[in-house]
C-alpha cells in the first residue's frame, strides 16, 4: 500500500530507460533509506504496478518509446495515491510543466530534481509534503452546485435581474476610464445570484432578452453617470449569435446617446465566436461602428484564432485572457506573450486591456508592457451601479492610484465602495 502524505516514503520504483543511470538512482535511494526497485521498461513497470503499488516513483522524462507524461496518464487510470518524482537532465522548465501536468492529474507531484544530483537534495524532496490537486472535478446533477442553480427565465419573468460594474482603470493615468456591465440577479430569498448559478447555456434563444437587458440598463446608468460628469466608456457581452440575428442592430441604434460627449459602446464578443464567419463579422462590426459602437475580442488568446481572419476584423480592443496575465510579473514566457499582445494590437490600431489583475506586481509588468487598460480585484470587484458612482466620487478629488495604494488591504477597502 502506498504512504499517506503524513509519512516519508519506505518503498519505490525507479523508470528510467538508462540501466546505468536507474542504477545509480537506485543507490542513491538506498543511501536515503528506502527499498528501490528499478525498471527500464514502462510496460513491466506498469504491470508491476497493478501488483504492488510503491510509495515513491521517480521517472524520467524520456522513456524509449514512450514518455512521462504518458505514464502520468496510466498512473489517474491506475489511482496511484504515491508520490512522484520527475528527475532528467532536461532544462527545468521542462520538468516544471510535466510537473504541473501531473498535479492536474490528481497526483501528489514532488518538486522535481535535476540530474546530475545531490544525496541531500534527493533526501530534501523526500522529506517534502504535497497536496494533492484534483484534476477533473466530477460534476453531478445531485451536487449542492446544482441546487443553486436559479431559472434565468423566472428570474428575467420576475425582475430580479441586476447590471453591476466592474471598472477598467487606464495605465498610464491610473484613472477609472470605464466599466464592464455584467449581470447579476437579486432573489429574493437567496439574495445576490452569481452568473455561473444564472445564465442558461450557449446558444440558448433567451440570450436575446438578456443582451437587449444589459444594454438598455447600461446605457441609461451611461446617461446617469454623465450627469454627474463621470462618462465612462461602458462596455457589454454579447455572444456572436446574438449580433446575428435580424433586428438586434436596430435595437442598439435606438438606445445609444445621442450626446457629444458619448465616447462609444463597447461590445465584447469571444474570440473564438467572431473567427468562425469572418465575413458576417466584418459586416456585422462595420455596421456597428456607424453607430459608434466597437468590437472587443474577449477572452484573447484562449481559442488560438488565426491571425489571417483577425485582420480582416474591425475591432477596436484586445482583450487578453486572464489566464495570461497571472503571473505575468514572474513569468517570461507570460510576459513575452503579454508583450506579443501589445505589438499585436498596435498593428492593427487596436487598444489593449488585461483582465483578472490582482497583483500590484502584475499591473506593473502590465503597464511597463505598454496595456493600455487594466481589469480586476486589484482596483475592484463588479458592484451595483450605485457602488460605482460611490466609487467615482470617492475618488474625484483622488482620480488615480498610486503604486504604493495598489496592496491587498488597501483594494480590499475599494472594492467595498
Amino acid at each position: 500500500m502506498s504512504g499517506s502524505q503524513s509519512e516519508r516514503p519506505r518503498s519505490a520504483f525507479v523508470l528510467d530507460d538508462d540501466l546505468r543511470i536507474g542504477t545509480v538512482v537506485c543507490k542513491a535511494l538506498v543511501m536515503s533509506g528506502l527499498e528501490p526497485r528499478q525498471f527500464t521498461d514502462p510496460m513491466q513497470f506498469l504491470a508491476e504496478l497493478k501488483r504492488s503499488s510503491p510509495d515513491l516513483i521517480m521517472l524520467d522524462l524520456a522513456l524509449g518509446d514512450t514518455d512521462a507524461i504518458e505514464v502520468i496518464r496510466r498512473l489517474e487510470v491506475l489511482k496511484f495515491t504515491g508520490r512522484v518524482l520527475l528527475i532528467s537532465g532536461r532544462h527545468e522548465g521542462a520538468l516544471a510543466e510535466i510537473e504541473s501536468i501531473g498535479r492536474s492529474h490528481g497526483l501528489h507531484m514532488l518538486p522535481s530534481l535535476q540530474k546530475p544530483f545531490r544525496i541531500a537534495e534527493l533526501k530534501a524532496r523526500l522529506e517534502f509534503q504535497p497536496g494533492r490537486i484534483a484534476a477533473k472535478p466530477q460534476v453531478s446533477r445531485d451536487e449542492p452546485a446544482a441546487a443553486r442553480r436559479i431559472d434565468f427565465a423566472e428570474a428575467l419573468r420576475s425582475n430580479w435581474l441586476e447590471v453591476w460594474y466592474q471598472p477598467k482603470v487606464d495605465c498610464r493615468s491610473l484613472k477609472i476610464c470605464g466599466a464592464e456591465a455584467l449581470i447579476r440577479a437579486q432573489h429574493p430569498e437567496r439574495g445576490t445570484i452569481s452568473p455561473i448559478d444564472l445564465l442558461p447555456p450557449a446558444g440558448d434563444p433567451l440570450y436575446r432578452p438578456l443582451s437587449v437587458f444589459v444594454i438598455r440598463q447600461a446605457m441609461v446608468e451611461w446617461s446617469r453617470l454623465a450627469e454627474r460628469g463621470f462618462p465612462l466608456k461602458l462596455a457589454v457581452n454579447v455572444p456572436a449569435s446574438v449580433l446575428n440575428e435580424a433586428g438586434f442592430v436596430s435595437v442598439v441604434r435606438q438606445v445609444i446617446p445621442t450626446e457629444p460627449s458619448f465616447p462609444g459602446l463597447i461590445i465584447e464578443v469571444t474570440e473564438d465566436e467572431i473567427i468562425r464567419d469572418p465575413e458576417w463579422a466584418r459586416e456585422i462590426t462595420t455596421q456597428l461602428r456607424l453607430y459608434n459602437v466597437w468590437i472587443s475580442l474577449d477572452d484573447f488568446g484562449s481559442a488560438y484564432a488565426s491571425l489571417s481572419r483577425l485582420k480582416d476584423l474591425p475591432f477596436r480592443e484586445i482583450k487578453l485572457d486572464r489566464s495570461f496575465v497571472t503571473g505575468c510579473d514572474k513569468d517570461e514566457l507570460k510576459r513575452g506573450l503579454c508583450q506579443t499582445v501589445v505589438d499585436l494590437a498596435r498593428r492593427f490600431g487596436a487598444t489593449t486591456c488585461a483582465e483578472g489583475v490582482e497583483t500590484a506586481d502584475e499591473f506593473r509588468c502590465l503597464s511597463e508592457l505598454g496595456f493600455d487598460t487594466a481589469q480586476g480585484y486589484l482596483f475592484a470587484k463588479p458592484m451595483p451601479a450605485a457602488g460605482l458612482l460611490d466609487l467615482l466620487i470617492a475618488r474625484r478629488d483622488h482620480p488615480g492610484w498610486d503604486m504604493g495604494e495598489l496592496s491587498p488591504r488597501t483594494a480590499s477597502l475599494s472594492m467595498q465602495a
